[in-house]
């Protein structure tokens, strides 16, 4: 038996990095896993490689979530081929760093919009299941940049904001037997990490090293420390734990 046996749960940006290694731990356990991305073929593709249990689907759903048609059809069609709704994590996001006085309006919109109306457009559509069943967990994706970080004003704010919303819906939601929490990561080695380090011209073991000093657990962090966290955050285990944030990060916002 596993944790989420009978469960769906829906991941968005999860085509790679943390959302795809969330979407495997779910997977593992039992779950099945609609994996949302703006691009369906990679979607489809990274559904295809999870490690399903006996009697779970998978599938790869193309949605834009700063979109809120394209997000009511997304959830529409979860609930059509895989009979239901029970998690959400709110995963998806991009990077459009840059310093204040060098930051337009679309790095601004841009990231504001995959970040924080995406978690408000999925929850809103996924709330509407959850609430007629009495039941619902959700995880949002916010980072240690939500406590300042420069050069990203943007996404910075964006994460702080994830932070406030999941509060507000820990108490709006909770009297319908919804959870709803945050986790923050830290410095996570994945794709979008790596091009950060390609983009300050460092090589990318270095980086990883540089940021693995930085915090007391002395190493980085990897997509499975993060879906440890945000399973069991969705797992009835959790039950009595609502609009918090959790900060899985080395400890590095230790001396903050």
């Amino acid at each position: 038996m596993g944790r989420f046996d009978g469960r769906v749960a829906v991941i968005t940006g999860a085509a790679r990095g943390i959302g795809f290694g969330t979407a495997t731990r779910f997977a593992e356990e039992g779950a099945s896993v609609a994996i949302v991305d703006l691009d369906e073929s990679a979607a489809a593709e990274a559904a295809a490689k999870l490690p399903l249990t006996e009697g779970a689907k998978a599938i790869g759903v193309g949605a834009n979530v700063s979109d809120s048609a394209s997000v009511e059809a997304g959830i529409e069609r979860v609930v059509a081929e895989l009979g239901g709704i029970h998690i959400l994590v709110n995963n998806a996001g991009i990077t459009r760093d840059n310093l204040l006085f060098k930051m337009t309006e679309d790095d601004w919109d841009l990231v504001m919009g995959v970040h924080l109306k995406g978690a408000f457009l999925m929850t809103k559509a996924a709330q509407k299941h959850f609430v007629e069943q009495k039941y619902g967990k959700i995880v949002n994706i916010s980072s240690i940049s939500a406590l300042g970080n420069r050069g990203q004003a943007n996404y910075s704010a964006a994460k702080m904001g994830i932070q406030g919303l999941t509060r507000t819906l820990g108490i709006e939601l909770g009297p319908f037997g919804i959870n709803t929490n945050a986790v923050a990561p830290g410095f996570i080695a994945t794709e979008m990490t790596d091009a950060t380090a390609a983009r300050l011209k460092l090589d990318v073991d270095e980086f990883r090293r540089l940021n693995a000093e930085a915090n007391p657990v002395k190493r980085v962090g990897f997509p499975a420390d993060i879906a440890a966290a945000v399973c069991f955050l969705a797992s009835d285990e959790a039950s009595y734990i609502t609009g918090q944030t959790l900060y899985v990060d080395g400890g590095i916002t230790l001396g903050t």
